[in-house]
């Protein structure tokens, strides 16, 4: 079954002090979702979000931390030398929000 790309899936992120929630994601392509956690401009989380609607980060060392929701874009199986994948990928499909302890 080959999985169609008509629409971009788009969600909506709020900001409550450390807690972000997020809105229905439209367009859905029904693969891996995810939050993405960055301290001071680094990576430094990745959780599951299609369970749950709202993500807060445990970690509370002092920093700008920023979140972003991803979902997984396949494309095909074709991977490099080292097993990533060359054209699939995870895809931004939200706003970013920013908090600072």
């Amino acid at each position: 079954m080959e999985q169609k790309f008509d629409a971009t899936p788009l969600a909506e992120l709020r900001l409550n002090g450390r807690k972000v929630s997020r809105s229905t994601v439209m367009n859905d392509w029904g693969m891996q979702l995810r939050w993405v956690v960055k301290k001071d401009g680094k990576e430094v989380a990745t959780a599951p979000a299609r369970a749950d609607d709202s993500y807060i980060h445990p970690d509370t060392t002092p920093g700008t931390y920023t979140i972003v929701l991803q979902t997984w874009k396949y494309v095909n199986y074709l991977k490099d030398a080292k097993g990533e994948f060359t054209a699939s990928k995870f895809v931004e499909i939200s706003n970013t929000v920013t908090y600072t302890i």
